[in-house]
């Protein structure tokens, strides 16, 4: 029998009168890596912010390891993510932002940050801060935060994002070793070859309705 880590049932968002998501039912396996491709607007960005509690579907439920988001929980509690353009204290340095951010559920300390900084490829001495960080440091930096406590299910929304081409492979390799230690991972990516490289299965996402490609 397959570990589901999340079931979406009869999902339908509504904003206004535009339906962003149609009637998706899916199951995710656990422990693989799933890729969702589709243009921009249709519906990948609300439908990741739907399963981490951010958005409320309109009709239908998402379960995230068997517990009903904004019934059971309001926020899954073992999510990392990384949705549109990472957000951190501008006149404060990487580390620092990390440590604010890993205060707030007290899960880790210092230690466990610099180590993340570390696996992403910052150096966590680096006392430039956030703002003279360029695009790629940033992205380093928000895939740090995603994975720094571990989490049991990651939701990356394109994630190579400012990335050059040593650093889309080192987030590549990371990933593959996230998935060889049991974390499940959605990956939203517009570049074909991060998607065939790194799936175990691929979703298209298509004016709201979802379709399994492989």
């Amino acid at each position: 029998m397959k570990d589901i880590c999340i079931s979406i049932r009869q999902v339908s968002k509504w904003f206004g009168r535009e339906q962003v998501l149609k009637e998706i039912t899916h199951d995710f396996e656990a422990g693989r890596i799933h890729g969702l491709v589709g243009n921009n607007g249709s519906g990948k960005t609300v439908l990741f912010k739907c399963i981490c509690g951010f958005l409320r579907p309109t009709e239908g439920m998402i379960l995230v390891d068997y517990e009903q988001v904004g019934r059971d929980v309001d926020f899954p509690d073992n999510i990392g993510l990384i949705i549109e353009t990472p957000g951190f204290l501008p006149n404060f340095s990487g580390l620092r932002n990390l440590e604010l951010l890993a205060a707030l559920r007290g899960r880790i300390g210092r230690s466990e940050v610099r180590s993340t900084m570390e696996r992403v490829g910052l150096d966590p001495d680096l006392k430039r801060h956030v703002s003279k960080y360029s695009l790629g440091m940033r992205q380093r930096l928000g895939i740090a935060q995603a994975i720094m406590e571990d989490p049991a299910l990651l939701i990356l929304d394109e994630p190579f994002n400012g990335l050059d081409h040593s650093g889309v492979l080192e987030i590549r390799n990371l990933l593959k070793e996230l998935k060889a230690g049991g974390t499940t991972i959605l990956l939203a990516s517009h570049n074909a070859r991060d998607i065939e490289e790194l799936c175990d299965t691929v979703c298209e996402m298509d004016a709201g309705i979802l379709s399994e490609v492989r």
